[in-house]
């Protein structure tokens, strides 16, 4: 048997050959049981008929770093842990470990005497790290596994991200909940950073770029000089954070967070034609893609003009003008409250859902994945 090969992309020129056959576990074999390993997680990782999430593996991932990867759980563990189960020596273990953490492909907890490791989902996890690796090979092997994979990632449940609103679209005489206000989640931190968008990087080395802002993800945390060692994140002030969220907002760009209530530490700023969750409502039509917010919009049918103003703003082609008067679809409403902005006469606004389309969020990230694992295993 010969090497096992798979292209790039169809504009690129890099092949990823894994050797099928040896004294030893074969490449394609640790590639496999990587996959399986993270396909195994409540994120999930499924496999395409072509085998292309091998190939994105093998770009990231070196034989032996898949081969630590393979055996390793989302808690942190010891790398002597980790080495037995690998049956690698500690010493060279614990090498491997940090330069994957370093790369942004494993979880890294330094402790005053050992250091422990975590294994990273794919999504949400270490491929939102990438961004300093990203070029046009990976973009293309990402772009080719999203199709091949015909939006798998996203047909569970609970849905990776939750919309929130633009807060200046909720009627006045409503209270938000801190999890549904953006600027909120932004004044409680002590620490900021704004970094580039994957998703819109990863689809300009496509060819599929868009007119939406590139620096616009934030991340935030409750403890001061969080991200100053993080090469990939421009460190900025709360004052600065706001700013792009509301320049974000003026963009037309959707607020996303975790799909539950607490322990948030990322906004989002999303498009339909760029990131990978919302493109999934978008090209796949996979409504349970995104998590709706707790609103929807609503339009007042005495100040409508029905100048059709809203139609071009929203992104999920939940609005239409009909005899003159603006209509929303409560299917498609995400309760995003781009659409309000740029209504001349204030006609829209986010009133809340009935409560027969309330959500029960998760309270955090850890119960958020026992909902998804249950969701995902066979009964």
């Amino acid at each position: 048997m010969g090497l096992r090969c798979y292209a790039g992309s169809s504009v690129g020129t890099t092949t990823y050959c894994i050797a099928p056959q040896g004294d030893s576990m074969t490449e394609e074999a640790v590639y496999r049981a990587l996959a399986q390993t993270l396909d195994a997680l409540p994120h999930g990782f499924p496999p395409t008929e072509s085998g292309v999430e091998l190939a994105l593996l093998a770009k990231l991932f070196t034989p032996e770093e898949a081969a630590l990867a393979a055996v390793m759980t989302p808690g942190h563990d010891s790398p002597d842990r980790i080495a037995a189960r690998a049956s690698v020596d500690p010493d060279v273990a614990v090498q491997r470990l940090e330069a994957m953490a370093r790369k942004g492909l494993i979880r890294w907890r330094r402790g005053k005497t050992r250091s422990r490791f975590g294994l990273l989902p794919f999504i949400v996890g270490f491929y939102e790290l990438q961004l300093p690796r990203m070029d046009a090979e990976l973009a293309a092997l990402t772009e080719r596994y999203f199709r091949e994979s015909d939006g798998a990632l996203l047909r569970a449940e609970p849905a990776f991200h939750r919309v929130i609103p633009v807060g200046e679209a909720v009627a006045f005489e409503l209270q938000i909940a801190p999890h549904d206000e953006a600027a909120a989640l932004l004044s409680e931190a002590q620490a900021w950073a704004v970094r580039d968008c994957i998703c819109r990087k990863q689809q300009a080395m496509v060819g599929q770029d868009c007119d939406y802002p590139l620096e616009s993800c934030l991340s935030f945390a409750p403890v001061s000089g969080a991200f100053d060692d993080d090469p990939a994140a421009r460190v900025i002030p709360k004052n600065e954070a706001l700013q792009i969220l509301y320049e974000a907002e003026a963009a037309g760009l959707v607020h996303t967070v975790g799909n539950y209530r607490e322990g948030h530490f990322y906004i989002c700023n999303c498009c339909t034609c760029c990131c990978g969750i919302l493109r999934g409502v978008a090209e796949f039509d996979i409504p349970t893609a995104i998590a709706h917010s707790s609103f929807r919009a609503a339009v007042d049918a005495a100040a409508c003009v029905g100048c059709g103003a809203c139609i071009a703003r929203c992104q999920f082609g939940a609005l239409s003008v009909v005899e003159d008067l603006a209509r929303v679809d409560p299917v498609r409403c995400v309760g995003c409250g781009v659409c309000a902005q740029v209504c001349p006469t204030d006609a829209l606004a986010l009133l809340p859902r009935p409560e027969a389309e309330a959500l029960l969020l998760p309270a955090d990230h850890t119960a958020w994945m026992a909902q998804r694992r249950t969701n995902r295993t066979p009964e």
